[in-house]
């Protein structure tokens, strides 16, 4: 990437790109010159999304994938014309009566014209799609980049103003900066492009920060590079500005934070409307149906397996827009030229650390082959550790699981096998194609994604109390580490077991440094690594670093709030939702209950008058065309849906994590199925059988006879209720 923005004529032959680019070069030239407003755009986002391309062959890159997609577009156009023309389009299909001078003309040109039509719509399309997709692509790697310089910027701030106090001079603090990317991100790698440019292009470090605020996608850190510049030049206090600028930033996130949330209040208001309208399009197709309008079947089942999931997708695209992702991963990396190593991944299928030593000597061999069945042994004994680091490996034990279990109550006929027979048998079929699997599958998941969300996130607990602790033993002149000591026998909880853990690894010979690293790693949280960064880095400087602990202290405390409020303000978007579900829930069950049953009685009465009367009329008769099976399960499996969308939304609104809906899916779906198997009894038929069979599963006594005559029932249609059966009690 160039650092520098200005850009002349450039000569394809001192370019080292494929031939490709090379070729379409002339035409970028023909159609795109030198003082072209696009070109120079363009080039700036490449620059802002740090993509090594120069816009020359970029464009050059962006034609020729447009021409080869167009082209591609160009022969199916001028396929799908020639059906058209020997098909739908023939002569005379149009019904307009033409001169006979004017009908031969049209026949001689008609095939032609309809071909060079097509194909110039289509391979139009497929230009637009392929030129705009790679042109697109710097415009969105750069507002990603602006989006994490923008949330990690007040941290950043903060960790400037913490290295500043500690004693380190501006140069120090910017390449401090520079080699905290694992924890700082985008915003690191801006400082690294102003220490590359100082030290490989000869250029003046105020000069590097102005090109750099030139550059940045970001307007607050371009802002805070221009105010910073003007410090430098001023020769006034950095220190003194650095603490202002991380007091108004953090302002500025705490009233982005109230923006963002005030924003999913609105989302929340939408979304109970968004999802009532499909219950609304079902009654209104219902009675529709009902009243002899044609079949609705077919709009029905887009209703329940189409619109319901669409909406849900979109609403959750939606709000993906108006929350704050955690950027990082929350790992501290080695520097360079640093021996420490770290294990990101699953220690059995990671061997980089082995494979380093490997090849040196026989030892090293041997334990190289036997360091994977080593893992794996350790993985089989303690399981449910390993699946509370790795929560979605479970999904490979219980998948199979689940197919095998399908497998099986298909072979035994326990298990529906097409729609006829799920509409006879709504609460068992259900059951085993959706509640089965999701039981199974996501009841484990449910359970380890907690734990482990939960253990990493019990030590931030007292992390800002331990903070202060630390920062008031370290000001009695105790040393960083004899001040770690203090404090884990003076407080109690996850934190503190770690830090008396961090006190006997460093007497044992380990650095300091590479203990905080190897603490931080074991949970990864982001937020935890910033701090870590910052007291890993400030230790190093001197062993007194009260005021930098105290610096992290009191941003701690910041994020505490804002997570704090955040929580708060979530919850009651996920209560409006689960009490939206609820409404739906309620009202498709009378629905069933009240509605469909009476209409069901009332066509029964009409088809028996009917027969007294003679086949005369029949087609006439109100809801004629009614099946309740057919509707029954429709609403049945719409509530199951909502309930799954429902609990995934939840779960991204309150943790910005799809998988953490799990937990709301299992209870929601199982309120939705006991609901179900009540409004079956109430209606009669397979429902009362169901009861009866859970009532006896149960281990009531039910006689043999009725315990038959509930198996039988749960097969039949519901024209054959097993009326009174409930009334004797067991």
């Amino acid at each position: 990437m160039s650092l520098d923005s200005s850009r002349g004529p450039t000569d394809p032959s001192t370019l080292s790109q494929s031939s490709v680019e090379a070729a379409f070069y002339p035409l970028y030239e023909r159609l795109f010159g030198d003082e072209s407003e696009f070109v120079e755009e363009l080039e700036r986002k490449l620059a802002q999304a740090r993509m090594s391309s120069s816009v020359e062959m970029y464009l050059s890159r962006a034609l020729a994938v447009g021409l080869l997609v167009g082209f591609g577009l160009w022969l199916l156009g001028s396929f799908v014309g020639w059906l058209l023309a020997r098909t739908v389009l023939e002569p005379g299909a149009v019904g307009v009566p033409l001169p006979d001078v004017l009908s031969a003309v049209l026949d001689v040109v008609r095939t032609p014209l309809i071909l060079l039509i097509s194909g110039l719509v289509f391979g139009s399309i497929g230009f637009t799609l392929g030129f705009a997709s790679l042109v697109s692509l710097p415009y969105i790697r750069a507002n990603q980049r602006k989006r994490e310089i923008n949330s990690l910027l007040p941290e950043t701030i903060a960790f400037m103003y913490a290295l500043s106090v500690g004693g380190m001079n501006q140069l120090e603090i910017v390449r401090a900066t520079d080699r905290a990317e694992d924890t700082y991100g985008e915003v690191a790698k801006e400082f690294q492009s102003i220490v590359l440019e100082t030290e490989y292009f000869d250029t003046d470090y105020r000069t590097a920060v102005r090109n750099q605020s030139l550059e940045t996608p970001s307007e607050p850190f371009s802002q805070f590079l221009t105010d910073m510049l003007s410090i430098l030049d001023s020769g006034g206090n950095m220190r003194q500005f650095l603490k202002d600028q991380k007091d108004k930033h953090i302002r500025t996130a705490k009233q982005e934070q109230q923006r963002q949330l005030d924003t999913l209040e609105l989302f929340g208001e939408m979304y109970m409307t968004l999802s009532l309208f499909p219950l609304l399009l079902i009654i209104v197709l219902v009675i529709m149906g009902m009243m002899g309008s044609g079949s609705k079947e077919f709009m029905l089942m887009m209703t329940v397996y189409g619109l319901i999931p669409l909406i849900g997708g979109a609403f959750l695209v939606l709000v993906s827009t108006a929350t704050s992702d955690e950027f990082g991963d929350g790992y501290i990396r080695p520097e360079r030229d640093d021996d420490f190593t770290i294990d990101e991944g699953i220690s059995a299928l990671n061997t980089d650390l082995v494979d380093e030593y490997a090849g040196s000597y026989g030892v090293f061999d041997r334990i190289k082959r036997r360091h994977r069945s080593y893992e794996l042994g350790q993985i089989l004994r303690a399981p449910h550790l390993f699946f509370r680091d790795h929560p979605v490996f479970v999904l490979l034990f219980t998948v199979p699981l689940t197919l095998v279990l399908l497998a099986a109550a298909v072979l035994t006929n326990n298990a529906p096998t097409s729609l006829n027979a799920v509409q006879g048998q709504v609460i068992w079929g259900t059951f085993v194609w959706i509640y089965l699997p999701l039981y199974i599958n996501f009841l484990p998941l449910a359970v380890f994604h907690e734990w482990n969300v939960r253990s990493r996130r019990a030590v931030l607990g007292n992390l800002s109390e331990n903070l202060r602790k630390l920062a008031s033993a370290n000001d009695t002149g105790m040393t960083l580490l004899e001040s770690l000591k203090v404090v884990s026998e003076t407080s109690s909880g996850r934190l503190a077991t770690e830090f008396e853990e961090m006190y006997a690894k460093v007497n044992y010979g380990t650095s300091l440094k590479d203990t905080l690293r190897e603490f931080n790693n074991k949970y990864h949280i982001p937020r935890l690594a910033r701090t870590v960064k910052l007291v890993s880095e400030a230790q190093e400087t001197s062993s007194q670093i009260q005021d930098v602990l105290s610096t992290a202290a009191a941003s701690s405390e910041n994020q505490d709030d804002i997570e704090r409020e955040r929580r708060s303000r979530t919850l009651m978007q996920v209560v409006i939702i689960m009490m939206t579900y609820m409404t739906l829930l309620a009202v498709m069950a009378l629905l069933q209950v009240q509605f469909l049953d009476s209409m069901s009685a009332l066509t029964g009465s009409e088809s028996a008058q009917a027969a007294e009367g003679g086949a005369g009329g029949q087609s006439d008769q109100f809801g004629a065309s009614i099946d309740t099976e057919f509707l029954s399960m429709l609403f049945f499996h719409a509530v199951t849906i909502q309930a799954l969308i429902s609990a995934i939304v939840a779960g991204y609104i309150r943790n910005v994590d799809l998988v953490s809906g799990v937990k709301y899916a299992i209870p929601l779906a199982t309120i939705a199925l006991v609901v179900w198997v009540l409004v079956e009894a109430v209606s009669g038929g397979g429902g009362e059988a169901a009861v009866l069979l859970l009532v006896g599963s149960t281990g009531w006594s039910l006689d043999a006879t009725r315990l038959a005559v509930a198996r039988r029932s749960l097969g039949e249609l519901r024209s054959d209720r097993v009326s009174g059966l409930l009334d004797t009690g067991p």
